[in-house]
């Protein structure tokens, strides 16, 4: 089973624009995260994947493996679905871009998810780990998961589901983060459906896979993500490389 991580790697961002380039302890965030999944030992290849010359002169620069977006794309499952779809994978890892701290252990669960699918029922992988805090619960940009009793997801919502009518009952919060392990044929079934009325109401691009019927196995991990969203982030992330 031939596994890649491809990182999706936009210029510009919403709320800290050129965030991937800028420096974290004399290397660009970009670089950084990609010699990071490197390190894993985990890929048989590693790409970024960019609509941007400067991205990408900064990993071909630095002997990376680097591919440059043809189209505009909507979400990151398009941009890596465009870039995969002559490279030879069984299974591809989406490592998101601005998260230069990647925990192995995680991915491990991932991949030992799809070794472990012998009757291949899994089309996508992804994490998501408890939040107790009500205010996280709450917040519309954490993004929570329900799932059925063999883990696979039933709705992805920035909204708090389950609803809590009742209290007591031994619900958990599960916030999903962000790393998607897909196999193949399922990135590039998704590139070929058009956006239905749930993802476009939520911004959620994985509730495409499941309105056409694709199935999400969501792994319980222990192990949060520090991303780079904002300055502030960035100013913590420095000073964890000290």
């Amino acid at each position: 089973m031939k596994i890649i991580a491809v990182i999706p790697a936009r210029y510009a961002s919403t709320r800290f624009p050129a965030k991937l380039m800028q420096d974290l302890g004399g290397k660009t965030v970009i670089l950084r995260t990609y010699e990071a999944a490197m390190s894993t030992n985990l890929f048989d290849d590693v790409f970024v994947v960019t609509d941007s010359d400067l991205i990408y002169n900064e990993i071909i620069s630095n002997n990376g493996k680097a591919i440059m977006s043809i189209k505009e794309h909507e979400s990151g499952s398009d941009r890596i679905a465009e870039a995969v779809e002559k490279i030879d994978a069984d299974i591809i890892i989406n490592v998101q871009g601005d998260e230069p701290f990647i925990n192995k252990p995680p991915l491990e669960q991932i991949i030992e998810a799809f070794k472990q699918d012998v009757e291949k029922k899994i089309d996508l992988a992804s994490l998501m780990f408890e939040i107790k805090d009500k205010s996280e619960i709450e917040n519309p940009n954490n993004v929570k998961v329900i799932t059925d009793q063999q883990g696979f997801a039933l709705y992805f919502s920035r909204s708090v589901i389950p609803f809590p009518r009742e209290e007591n009952v031994g619900v958990r919060y599960m916030k999903h983060i962000g790393i998607y392990a897909f196999r193949k044929q399922a990135l590039l079934d998704f590139a070929n459906l058009p956006m239905l009325s749930l993802e476009a109401s939520e911004k959620l691009e994985q509730l495409r896979y499941l309105e056409y019927g694709k199935r999400i196995k969501m792994i319980e991990t222990s192990h949060a993500s520090i991303g780079i969203d904002t300055l502030e982030d960035l100013e913590k992330a420095r000073l964890l490389i000290k």
